[in-house]
């Protein structure tokens, strides 16, 4: 089941806290809470990425410290790195599923924090333009 997270730039972050808010039992969080929880996340992958300096900056195509700067603000968009980085933080699989177009099946296309497969996954779908939901039971 998808479940919508606001397309406010914090909806990688809405999504993968929202997730983990459900595997720790803490239930669904209002929109004032996740919009709470996205935030502390953004904040807890930022130190995680610098903690990670040199072995994320090849991963980035600008200078890092500027990268770092702008990725801090609350309506800039999450990716890749991101996912990476709160799997990191919160030691949870992480895995990334887009929905075919012409078959309409969800197709996991990636998945972050392998080492931390002893738990459920946190599972998320990108829709492959800058939006992110949170996939329930999946």
């Amino acid at each position: 089941m998808i479940k919508g997270v606001q397309p406010d730039g914090r909806c990688l972050f809405r999504a993968i806290a929202h997730g983990a808010c459900l595997q720790t039992g803490e239930g669904v969080p209002d929109e004032d809470r996740q919009r709470e929880l996205a935030d502390d996340l953004r904040a807890k992958v930022v130190e995680e990425l610098l903690k990670r300096r040199k072995e994320m900056e090849g991963f980035i195509d600008e200078d890092f410290d500027l990268y770092v700067e702008r990725i801090q603000k609350p309506y800039v968009w999450g990716g890749e790195l991101e996912v990476r980085m709160a799997s990191h933080v919160l030691k949870n699989l992480i895995s990334v599923f887009m929905k075919d177009q012409k078959t309409n099946k969800l197709t996991n296309i990636s998945n972050y924090g392998e080492e931390y497969n002893d738990k459920y996954p946190i599972n998320i779908l990108f829709h492959g333009y800058g939006h992110y939901e949170l996939l329930e039971n999946y």
